[in-house]
């Protein structure tokens, strides 16, 4: 059925010394008091303590709050309130990771409101706010969740022990700004998992059900992007056009997955929680193993996205070249290496089932499938997942 909503995101600054524009805009606002909300890694960067000098310089009062854990807590959040309602502020400016901008999209949303964040569960309707969320903006320093151009964000529940998916409408941030040199300083592991995550994006939402051509384009060219510059990325730190072009495929990524994601994602969720491991990580090792489960449904659909890329061989191409890029990439083949254990295996397959991704994989997977698929990753074989 040719039916679908589509959303295109919102403004974005691309292109390296962006970030200069940044007082201006917040300027333009009116604004002139601002949270910015970021780690501590991120904030003991270089760039960071120049960010502060130039909103100040342009009579912007600013406070910091970087309290965030690798994977936001509620308790950060409510942190991120108090340092909010202290300072007096007007607005979140986001910076950081997929952590950083999560967790200050979710300041926002929790400053205007007095309802529980999990009240706004992705799987609910969103209740009404008692204020307006302040505006937004979100810069990102990795080029992997794409979370800057969403309406979305991920906390954890550590009482459930399980990663919530938050929504609202006017979490969307008004402004990005995609300033490839703010992620000269990543490590090439943190480069190429995060890169992997918008790998891991982009492919979803491609082979994801449902009528949005806008979104399949887009993937496209993100898994592209991700061909072209991910490894040029991790080897040469501070080549800009690399840098840039992940950002772009980043952002594309979370612009394309509003059409859906799978079961990548659905696994990777509570692995996370319970396992801690990186996000973009996890995604990359399951990739292979949810693609072979998949295979019956997308292998029409793969075969195109192998032609389109340029690698060729139909599915078993994709799947290989996936392989290829995982290996140069040093990325684990099994999750046993992220510390998955045997005895853990029906839990994660049962909260995989019941994550919000999985009813958009395009093979339907009971937690009996998820299993099926988490042994084959924990012994590292492919085989019979398709079966």
């Amino acid at each position: 059925m040719l039916k679908g909503n589509w959303r295109i995101p919102t403004e974005t600054l691309s292109g390296p010394g962006r970030i200069s524009e940044l007082p201006g805009r917040v300027s333009d606002l009116g604004i002139k008091r601002a949270l910015i909300v970021t780690d501590p890694g991120v904030a003991g960067l270089p760039f960071f303590a120049g960010i502060v000098a130039s909103l100040e310089k342009e009579n912007i009062a600013v406070a910091v709050f970087k309290d965030v854990h690798p994977d936001p807590i509620a308790d950060d959040v409510a942190a991120g309130v108090r340092a909010y309602g202290a300072h007096e502020a007007e607005m979140v400016i986001a910076i950081g990771g997929g952590s950083g901008l999560d967790c200050g999209k979710s300041v926002a949303l929790a400053t205007a409101t007095s309802l529980p964040l999990w009240d706004f569960e992705i799987t609910r309707t969103s209740p009404e706010l008692d204020r307006p969320i302040p505006p937004i903006f979100a810069i990102p320093t990795t080029a992997g969740t794409g979370s800057e151009v969403g309406r979305a964000t991920v906390v954890t529940d550590l009482t459930l022990g399980r990663k919530i998916i938050l929504l609202h409408r006017d979490m969307l941030p008004r402004l990005v700004i995609l300033d490839a040199e703010l992620t000269f300083g990543l490590p090439p592991s943190i480069t190429a998992w995060t890169g992997m995550d918008a790998l891991a994006h982009n492919l979803e939402a491609y082979y994801a059900p449902g009528w949005n051509p806008f979104a399949d384009g887009i993937a496209v060219e993100g898994m592209r992007l991700v061909k072209e510059a991910l490894l040029t990325a991790v080897s040469e730190p501070k080549n800009v056009d690399a840098r840039g072009k992940m950002l772009a495929a980043a952002s594309m990524g979370a612009t394309a997955f509003q059409k859906g994601l799978g079961a990548i994602h659905s696994l990777s969720h509570p692995i996370g929680a319970k396992f801690h491991g990186h996000h973009g990580l996890t995604n990359a090792v399951l990739m292979p193993y949810v693609l072979a489960f998949n295979r019956p449904i997308i292998e029409t659909r793969m075969a195109e996205l192998a032609a389109s890329l340029g690698v060729g061989g139909g599915f078993d191409g994709f799947l290989n070249w996936v392989l290829e890029l995982r290996s140069r990439l040093k990325i684990p083949h099994t999750i046993a290496e992220l510390k998955v254990t045997e005895d853990s295996l029906d839990f994660l397959a049962e909260e995989a089932f019941l994550d919000p991704n999985t009813p958009d994989n395009p093979r339907p997977a009971d937690a009996g499938a998820m299993r099926k698929i988490l042994v084959g990753a924990l012994h590292g074989s492919l085989d019979g997942l398709d079966r």
